[in-house]
């Protein structure tokens, strides 16, 4: 970093998850070397989108990457052209992943993913992009204010500023290790980036609600007309009843799960979890 952005001071935050092996030991000796290395070990494991926040409130420079992972699969090398574009005015500077060594069932449904979410977010997200970018300060701060359990990282930085700009890159597969993201987590932070960026999932549950309402009406008379002039005392379309029942009931228990994810969000906002403390800081001042 130094030859790569000479005059540049900076630090490094390591926010430990709670981890289990010998990260924690590792990290001491490297601090005791070099005092940019700043240590955070929480006291629980609070998920990697809570890690970056709390890592946040601790950071001090007038440009912040929120995310690098330790996998290193998103290159630290293009951090000094953020760095640069950062200099030149801009609020955020997105990392774009254009290309991913990754299997391609995860592509196809990464690429439908951040597609949905830039269609009906509040905020232009680039697609394609993670927690891997450059945001100001003020941003960061901005951020820091709302106080979210749960925060959407990137999403709540598209809807802070349109002032951004993005570097494309290769995500570059895992070298080594496993990834704990296993699908189910998968899917919740996919969950909460849908419901935290955008309303219309409820507008759709309303809308989609008051069609059926009109269909089902519809239906009601067209039958009453049926069995008063047409063919009255026929018990025909039995087995069309019952499958309309089956695809009704589901649709609405479908968007009933839709409601209860958005307040399960607000139960969690107003009502949060005790929060995880630091059980260890390295390199701190205070």
């Amino acid at each position: 970093m130094s030859r790569e952005l000479p005059g540049v001071d900076y630090e490094h935050i390591f926010s430990d998850n709670a981890s289990t092996d010998n990260t924690v030991s590792l990290l001491r000796e490297i601090a005791k070397s070099d005092k940019r290395v700043r240590v955070v070990v929480n006291s629980r494991n609070v998920g990697p989108f809570r890690n970056i926040y709390r890592a946040m409130e601790k950071s001090s420079g007038q440009a912040i990457v929120p995310m690098l992972p330790a996998d290193l699969q998103d290159p630290a090398e293009i951090i000094p052209l953020f760095y640069r574009e950062w200099e030149q005015g801009a609020m955020v500077v997105f990392g774009e992943r254009t290309n991913r060594q990754e299997s391609f069932v995860m592509r196809v449904m990464r690429a439908i993913y951040y597609r949905l979410i830039r269609k009906f977010a509040e905020g232009n997200i680039p697609i394609n992009s993670g927690e891997f970018m450059l945001i100001d300060r003020k941003i960061a701060d901005n951020l820091l204010s709302l106080k979210d359990q749960y925060p959407y990282i990137r999403g709540l930085v598209a809807q802070s500023t349109s002032d951004s700009k993005s570097i494309k890159y290769t995500w570059v597969k895992r070298k080594n290790g496993k990834s704990k993201a296993n699908p189910l987590a998968l899917i919740d932070q996919a969950i909460n980036g849908l419901i935290s960026t955008s309303r219309v999932p409820a507008r759709l549950a309303l809308l989609s609600g008051f069609t059926l309402s009109v269909i089902g009406v519809l239906a009601g008379i067209w039958s009453l007309i049926a069995n008063l002039f047409l063919a009255p005392g026929v018990s025909q379309g039995i087995p069309t009843l019952i499958v309309s029942l089956f695809i009704l009931g589901g649709i609405q228990l479908f968007f009933l799960g839709l409601i209860g994810e958005y307040v399960l969000s607000i139960h969690a906002q107003v009502r949060p979890l005790p929060a995880a403390f630091d059980i260890e800081l390295i390199n701190f001042d205070n």
